[in-house]
């Protein structure tokens, strides 16, 4: 079968790979669509593991079933999960999933940017659903990113009545967009620094869309009856975003810091504002069955749409150029790649 393979985000090379064997507990998905998640060009973050097959946003057709293996039948359509909790430990049972040390090493075998994945048994237990017809392959590649956000507006209690304020108008800051919306939020605001994702933020659903090298947080007061917003959602990780988030939001509000940093970025917090304003700080990572079932809920009875937010689709053969339209993050949103083209 043929495989990208990511050396670094200039360097995706289409090569052949071996059709993965599986087990009796395993069954092995052919992939129709696969998005490319502005984490897969953190280079800082995926450089250490290079040479490897990347893609985490999948959606496909089963292709062979393992001889243990119930619930799924050659031919049928699913979505399927790279990271799975294990449901037993006393993260899992505290609800904190994502700390969960299973949900952070497990993964399908390549990658999603492959014409074929072995799905492992954790993760056909816990990580396997069934595509409803009326959801196509590309919507199903938004499964998981939306399921990521859903978790983070969950953490963050996000509520009707709402003013949300969303630093960073890329993919994830468009789905917190749209999301918001779905639950009611009375008003939401977005920022960014890209002219044409600000067009794109308004046209999704934003109220107030603002040029992140504005003063954000006065003009949100300004546009809010003069109080900050009650939950700010930061979707960019440069330390002005941070800044921003700090002085934006409003009294006994909250801060969805739902974008990673990379490992040495320090960010100074000033405490003492947070302190008399009662800010309650939360995080956000991943998603898990109880989010991607939503999210497969909300695209079902299309209370949520997203095929307006796909800008590219492309060839295996072109995986290189998808990768180096979401590093650029110009005049892009969702990237597919087809493996099956």
């Amino acid at each position: 079968m043929r495989a990208a393979v990511y050396y670094n985000n200039r360097d995706v090379r289409v090569e052949e790979r071996p059709i993965p064997m599986i087990g009796p507990k395993e069954i092995l998905v052919k992939i129709m669509a696969s998005g490319v998640c502005g984490s897969d060009v953190m280079e800082w973050y995926r450089i250490k593991k290079a040479p490897r097959v990347l893609g985490h946003e999948i959606a496909g057709e089963v292709a062979q079933v393992g001889a243990e293996v119930t619930g799924f039948a050659v031919g049928d359509r699913v979505f399927v999960t790279h990271h799975v909790p294990c449901n037993q430990c006393r993260y899992c049972l505290a609800g904190a999933h994502s700390a969960c040390r299973t949900l952070q090493s497990t993964n399908f075998d390549p990658g999603g940017f492959a014409e074929y994945v072995r799905v492992p048994e954790i993760n056909v237990q816990n990580g396997t659903f069934h595509l409803p017809h009326q959801v196509t392959y590309d919507q199903g590649t938004f499964i998981e990113p939306l399921g990521c956000v859903i978790r983070g507006q969950r953490i963050a209690r996000v509520k009707k009545g709402d003013t949300v304020l969303i630093i960073g108008s890329g993919i994830a800051g468009l789905l917190h967009i749209k999301l918001a919306r779905v639950y009611d939020a009375a008003k939401v605001i977005a920022t960014d620094i890209n002219a044409y994702r600000l067009e794109v933020a308004r046209s999704m659903g934003a109220d107030v869309v603002l040029d992140a090298g504005q003063d954000v947080a006065r003009l949100v007061k300004e546009t809010n009856d003069g109080r900050g917003a009650d939950v700010v959602i930061v979707c960019a990780t440069p330390e002005s975003a941070f800044q921003q988030a700090f002085e934006a939001v409003d009294r006994a509000g909250t801060l969805l810091l739902f974008a990673p940093t990379s490992p040495e970025a320090r960010i100074p917090l000033p405490l003492f504002d947070l302190y008399f304003k009662l800010v309650t700080i939360v995080f956000s990572y991943a998603a898990v069955a109880e989010d991607l079932k939503e999210a497969i809920a909300l695209l079902h009875g299309k209370k949520l749409t997203v095929d307006d937010m796909v800008t590219h689709r492309l060839p295996l053969a072109e995986t290189q150029k998808g990768f180096a339209l979401v590093a650029e993050a110009d005049r892009s949103i969702k990237v597919i790649i087809e493996p099956q083209k």
